[in-house]
């Protein structure tokens, strides 16, 4: 059973319905992180009803109207991430999220109700880290803004530096470079990288890339993993007189393979 939703119509004036019992959600079963969390959306009804959720779930919320004012809150904040509405008057979301990503790679998890793929490629080759559609169920929308803050923490355990001899990774700058070379990667495909640069030699499924890589992999098909592995094999590139390191295991999934002479 899936919980209530939140139902956005527009019939001259925006109205909002929420079906079912809001104050009433359970969030005890959902693990506690403390973290701040700004949120841009220019209905101020939606806002409210995030905020709420996130403040039962332990998190600070700030609040932002528009793209513009969610900048100047951005900065002063420095919130541990973002949910970003798409359609906005003024700056929407899409420059917003392309404003946040020249300085910081905070997860911005997209909120809008288009549906369309294209619409949600964009958004993911654009830099956010997750797209949620509306009408959206509150459980979903907490447990997206919960996975990508434990991948986000996760990552500050892990090594800081990674060389096998072709790529060089920073993971504290969140830099790559392949020889003199630095590599323009999206969060996603960073995050794909340095999954792959973790498991060296290790077979990794389509569903474990899913989680590494996206956290949460509902609503995600198969079919983006094998699109966003052929991204990044083209920003790598390969070795000398080599294949590609991300090889293909037909039937199972990818592995990385650092250079013989690694």
């Amino acid at each position: 059973m899936t919980g209530p939703k939140i139902t956005l119509t527009r019939d001259g004036d925006t109205g909002i319905r929420d079906e079912g019992d809001f104050r009433r959600a359970d969030t005890s079963a959902i693990p506690l992180c403390m973290a701040s969390v700004l949120v841009v959306d220019d209905e101020a009804d939606i806002r409210s009803l995030v905020r709420e959720l996130l403040e039962r779930a332990g998190h600070d919320v700030v609040e932002a109207g528009d793209g513009s004012e969610g900048l100047r809150v951005f900065f002063s904040s420095q919130p541990d991430l973002v949910v970003l509405d798409v359609s906005m008057p003024g700056l929407d979301g899409w420059g917003t999220l392309e404003r946040i990503r020249e300085l910081s790679d905070v997860p911005v998890v997209m909120l809008t109700a288009q549906t369309r793929e294209l619409a949600k490629v964009r958004g993911l080759r654009g830099g956010a880290d997750d797209y949620v559609t509306k009408p959206f169920g509150r459980q979903e929308l907490l447990a997206r803004v919960e996975a990508n803050l434990r991948r986000q923490r996760s990552d500050t355990d892990a090594p800081v530096t990674y060389n096998d001899g072709f790529v060089t990774i920073d993971f504290a700058q969140r830099a790559v470079r392949v020889g003199e070379n630095e590599l323009s990667l999206t969060p996603l495909e960073f995050r794909m990288l340095a999954a792959f640069v973790r498991n060296t030699n290790q077979v990794l499924s389509h569903e474990q890339l899913l989680e590494l890589a996206w956290g949460n992999a509902r609503n995600v098909e198969r079919d983006q993993v094998k699109l966003y592995v052929g991204y990044l094999r083209r920003k790598l590139g390969a070795p000398p007189g080599e294949e590609s390191p991300i090889e293909t295991v037909r039937g199972f999934g990818y592995r990385y393979r650092p250079p013989r002479d690694a």
